[in-house]
């Protein structure tokens, strides 16, 4: 038997000097482990409960970090928050001892149960980056964090533009599960959800005011459902609008009031009120975007553009009335005068001065026999006199018009200042509102 004996000894030796040279294989490590053994028999279908009577309660928390556009056409509101779910998962617990001190873990959130929380006023996602992990501990809390980026419904009230409030909501809800499966909480206090203004961004146009909350359950098909609600408000600053918008067009408007100093006989009034009516009507197209578009009612500033214009036009149109009536043709102007003459003449028993057309006068020189010398000087003398009292008749009755087209003109001009400053005064209450109510917004 030595032989055989000689032989296992070798064997022997060779398989130990082989396991020597073959490396030994990695153990896993602690956290594949544990993922292993969590997500072993774990089904995401399932809501994780060892008692399904119990309900799993959902607290969320929300940080608001900009208001990206606020679209009055169709009453929607792009807003860029930070939102966080955190519940209790009872078939991912384990002991951190066993797992060499692991207390916390990162797992797929397609692996697990996540919630049907929704957004009731969500249109569209906007450009939201998908986080495809959650964070669970050894108490089997889950924490699901993720910013998003979310085109919400909101009813937006545009009449005051620019000194607005806007009062959007974010109401958070279970798609399908009643309040017995799923309810709802606050993660922090409704106070501290109110007045974090931490993250905002708050050199926009828009200012964060507060960020309400509420928490109700409404009863729909004998079954009770749990919402949160976020009111979102925010206030516009103004600043940009007044010194873009209202100031430009206050100042075409005095421009156009001082326009009326003009005088009339200059012929250059309704030329300017013609370059400001054009300077304003591009001044309106090139800011167009600028305003907000409603389909329901007009932004105050929208009717103060609109009134405004039409000023304007009726500015015009009333210095084209007066220029018309002043320029009348020279044959109207004389026809008056003769006609003034010879009323005056025949209907009462008083001398007067008469101006008659060329066809007058000529009658009136006209002599049946040849002049002599002295009577041919008398009629030049008569024929001369004659033209100078024409002449001066009708320079007199030119300026009895002017001056009558003066006093229209100061007419309508105080007929105009009137209408401006009945508009100007229901405008100056609103904004004076306005502002008063914007001012102590920010004081407080």
């Amino acid at each position: 038997h030595a032989p055989s004996v000689m032989k296992w000894v070798i064997q022997l030796c060779l398989s130990a000097h082989l396991a020597e040279c073959v490396p030994e294989k990695p153990k896993r490590s602690a956290l594949n482990q544990l993922t292993r053994t969590l997500l072993r028999k774990y089904d995401c279908g399932v809501r994780p409960v060892h008692n399904w009577t119990s309900p799993t309660t959902i607290y969320i928390d929300l940080i608001l970090q900009s208001v990206l556009d606020v679209d009055g056409k169709t009453q929607s509101i792009t807003t860029s928050i930070w939102y966080r779910q955190i519940w209790t998962d009872e078939f991912l617990v384990w002991d951190p001892e066993e797992f060499d001190g692991i207390t916390e873990i990162s797992l797929s959130s397609d692996a697990i149960w996540i919630p049907d929380v929704i957004i009731s006023e969500f249109v569209d996602g906007g450009k939201s980056l998908p986080i495809p992990y959650v964070y669970v501990n050894s108490s089997g809390s889950v924490k699901y964090y993720r910013p998003m980026q979310v085109v919400l419904a909101c009813s937006l009230e545009m009449y005051a533009f620019p000194f607005d409030k806007q009062n959007c909501s974010l109401t958070f809800r279970s798609w399908l599960h009643s309040v017995k499966e799923i309810d709802l909480a606050l993660w922090r206090s409704a106070e501290a959800i109110a007045n974090d203004k931490r993250e905002f961004m708050n050199d926009g146009e828009w200012e964060l005011l507060s960020i309400p909350s509420s928490y109700w359950q409404i009863h729909q098909d004998d079954t009770d459902y749990a919402h949160i609600q976020f009111n979102v408000l925010i206030r516009r600053r103004p600043l940009l609008y007044v010194v873009g918008l209202l100031i430009p067009s206050i100042f075409l408007m005095l421009v156009d009031v001082t326009s009326f100093y003009l005088p009339l006989s200059s012929g250059t009034r309704i030329a300017f009120k013609i370059s400001i009516l054009l300077g304003y009507t591009l001044f309106r197209v090139n800011l167009t975007d600028e305003l907000p578009a409603t389909a329901v009612n007009t932004p105050l500033i929208g009717v103060f553009f609109a009134v405004c214009m039409a000023l304007l036009m009726l500015s015009l149109i009333k210095s084209i009335l007066v220029v018309k009536l002043l320029h009348h043709s020279e044959k109207e102007v004389r026809q008056m005068s003769v006609s003034a003459c010879l009323l005056d003449k025949y209907g009462s028993a008083a001398p007067a001065q008469c101006v008659f057309t060329q066809e007058d006068l000529l009658s009136l020189n006209e002599i049946q026999e040849a002049p002599s010398g002295l009577e041919w000087l008398l009629q030049d003398l008569v024929s001369l006199h004659l033209a100078l009292s024409q002449e001066d008749s009708e320079s007199s009755v030119q300026a009895e018009w002017l001056a009558l087209c003066s006093k229209l003109d100061r007419f309508l001009f105080r007929f105009y200042l009137l209408v401006l400053a009945s508009y100007a005064g229901t405008l100056k209450r609103n904004v004076l509102l306005q502002l008063t109510l914007y001012f102590c917004g920010v004081l407080q």
